[in-house]
Order: C-alpha cells, then sequence, then structure tokens
C-alpha cells in the first residue's frame, strides 16, 4: 500500500468540501490542517470525526482550556506528537501559560507512573472509593 496523501479543497470531492467548509467556518481558518486532509481520504470518517469533535470540543461545563489541556494530556500518555502539538498549540491560544504547561506535563508523569504502580501490584480499590 501506498503512503496516504492529503486531500487539498481543490481536489476534494463535494461531500468533503462540505466538512472542509464546515472546519473552516467553525474555527474561523483559512484552511483545514493536516489531520482533516489525511483522514479526508474516508469522507465517512472526516465527516463522523468533525462531527464527534465539534460536538465534544463545544462550549459546555468545562472552559475551554480545560478541554485543551485534557486533549494534550491524554496525547502525551498515548503518544501523538501530532496531537500534542495541534493541542498544545490550541491551549496556548486559550491561554496555556509556559507554567501551566509545566504542571500539565508532571501530572501527566506522575499519574502514568501511579497508574502502572497499581496495575502491576494490583490494588484493590478501598471501599471509600465506590
Amino acid at each position: 500500500m501506498s503512503q496516504p496523501k492529503p486531500i487539498e479543497y481543490a481536489d476534494a470531492p463535494p461531500e468533503v468540501k462540505a466538512v472542509f467548509d464546515d472546519i473552516k467556518a467553525t474555527r474561523q481558518v483559512d484552511d483545514v490542517n493536516n489531520f482533516w486532509k489525511y483522514i479526508a481520504q474516508h469522507p465517512p470518517t472526516l465527516a463522523r470525526t468533525w462531527d464527534s469533535l465539534k460536538e465534544v470540543m463545544a462550549p459546555g461545563a468545562l472552559d475551554p482550556l480545560v478541554k485543551e489541556l485534557l486533549y494534550v494530556a491524554v496525547s502525551v500518555t498515548n503518544n501523538c506528537g501530532y496531537c500534542v502539538a495541534s493541542h498544545t498549540a490550541a491551549a496556548r491560544r486559550a491561554g496555556m501559560t509556559d507554567e501551566m504547561f509545566g504542571e500539565l506535563l508532571a501530572i501527566v508523569g506522575m499519574a502514568n507512573e501511579t497508574n502502572r504502580l497499581a496495575v502491576g501490584y494490583r490494588v484493590p480499590i478501598d471501599p471509600a472509593f465506590e
């Protein structure tokens, strides 16, 4: 199988252009980023992913910065360099400082360490936590 290529707007079929147009309008950007261009190779996945992401990241009980910080934390844990870069940039636009980023990474590292210890030692859940 050959290396996938991004789908550029000019070459996109109508169903992809419609999603790209919604992304650009929602995010107030001139172009979509590479993530969307690559998953556009399968238009149903593009549409489903955009609809889900738009819903989850929409205004809600958590403010936009908290949502981006959570996205960065999960992306670091899942080792997704693209997502770390993308959502770190979004978190910075939402107000994340260098100090916040440092604390976030410290928490991510600590949570991963203690999670692995709890799993490895098969620590039972305390009744007080149930």
